[in-house]
């Protein structure tokens, strides 16, 4: 279901095409009501609400133009927020805006306003009505909505172009996705020795039908599917990887010889998603960051923030198990093999290229060590050991660089700090 509601999701066309199709109906419908039931019904209708034909095609013909004006700068604004994120913030952030609801749901109600009055003026025949009709009061009212969601829009643009909007939008993204995986493992038999995975049975290999990333692996449906039909399931391809054609996605391993239709249980697509993807949603945050102390932008404050967020995202991340993980039934029979991204893994990713590229800004290297801190608050003890290495190795682009006098002083105190908190002998600037 979740994939398949992805896909639809991933069809932006959607939104405004439904509200299209809705107009016409609206139109259609109202014709009908003005040529069978007004004349009928008039007496209980105020006058006020019904107008004759050539008032209704002077109103009708400027209400479509001004909505075909609105919608064509709802759709160049859109372009302009698309080339903004791209340029100020990243790349893989234009998907936060392009997915958004708000947006799509305007540009359709500007088609689907457009659309009724156009249709509704094109039904205004002189010789089809010998009274008034009250498809103009209804145009009115769209043009009315129209005109509030305009308004809407322009402040939602003003809201979401700000960078602060965008870093929440990512950590909620970011949690969402920990969330799933957290529920996961509560819910099922998470055994993290992976010796205990010693599948038997004739094996069956599930190869990539095409190239791009895996986006999707339904592990819920894999592991019912595997307790259903008695199979053992180890997973070679891991959320966010990219595969080629012909590339190995699963081993299946069964006591008797099945045929197996497991193609709605994962999903290859041309670019990552972050539904799944732990490591994409942190790598859009640390973009964002390393364009932000980019010479170009210059904005460290922008980064040290997303820095320090990312700690505590860090530390939440600590609580999941990690590694080669074996997904068993109630009984503790092993069912799924899943390889996890090891909690040493998750944070070289995030910290590899901010070491690299924020060495020349202090500021940068406190929030790191900030952020290191968090984590280690956050998460459990027996990741102390991994996070004080990472540390270190933040530490280590600071060789052949003497820091001055109050800089040395505050990162070295930053540095004690966080040995302290995860019980390590610390180390001297």
């Amino acid at each position: 279901m979740a994939i398949r509601l992805y896909r639809f999701k991933e069809k932006f066309w959607m939104t405004p095409a439904i509200f299209s199709v809705s107009a016409v109906i609206l139109s259609v419908g109202f014709f009908y009501v003005d040529l069978l039931l007004i004349d009928e019904y008039k007496e209980y209708i105020p006058s006020i609400l019904l107008t004759n034909v050539d008032l209704a095609k002077n109103i009708m013909g400027t209400l479509s133009g001004a909505l075909l004006t609105m919608s064509t700068f709802t759709f160049s604004t859109i372009l302009v927020v698309l080339t903004m994120y791209s340029s100020q913030f990243s790349p893989r952030a234009l998907k936060n805006f392009v997915h958004d609801k708000v947006t799509w749901r305007v540009l359709g109600v500007f088609l689907g306003g457009f659309i009724y009055n156009t249709l509704s003026l094109l039904f205004m025949r002189q010789h089809l009505y010998t009274h008034d009709v009250i498809s103009t009061f209804v145009g009115i009212l769209i043009a009315f909505y129209c005109l509030a969601a305009f308004t809407y829009f322009i402040h939602y643009i003003a809201t979401t172009v700000q960078v602060t909007k965008l870093i929440e939008t990512l950590i909620q993204e970011t949690e969402e996705v920990i969330s799933h995986f957290k529920n996961l493992q509560e819910n099922k038999v998470v055994i993290s020795d992976s010796s205990h995975w010693s599948p038997n049975g004739e094996k069956e290999i599930v190869l990539a039908e095409n190239e791009g990333y895996l986006q999707f692996l339904a592990l819920e449906k894999l592991i019912d599917y595997a307790e259903e039909h008695g199979l053992e399931i180890q997973i070679e391809a891991a959320i966010g990887e990219f595969v080629y054609k012909g590339m190995q996605i699963m081993q299946i391993y069964a006591k008797e010889e099945i045929e197996f239709k497991l193609d709605s249980c994962y999903l290859i697509g041309n670019e990552r998603v972050t539904e799944q993807d732990i490591s994409y949603s942190l790598q859009k945050l640390v973009e964002i960051a390393l364009r932000a102390i980019s010479p170009g932008i210059n904005d460290p404050n922008t980064a040290n923030d997303i820095i320090v967020r990312l700690g505590g995202l860090l530390g939440k991340i600590g609580h999941l198990e990690t590694g080669d993980l074996v997904l068993a039934n109630k009984e503790g029979a092993p069912l799924v093999l899943y390889r996890f991204p090891s909690y040493e893994a998750v944070l070289y990713n995030v910290f590899f290229q901010l070491s690299h590229y924020g060495k020349e800004d202090i500021s940068v290297l406190f929030s790191m060590a900030d952020a290191l801190g968090i984590a280690a608050k956050v998460s459990p003890e027996h990741h102390h050991s991994t996070i004080w290495k990472m540390q270190l190795y933040v530490l280590e682009v600071l060789k052949g660089h003497e820091l001055k006098s109050y800089d040395h002083k505050l990162l070295q105190a930053k540095v004690n700090d966080l040995a302290e908190l995860t019980k390590n002998h610390s180390v001297s600037i």
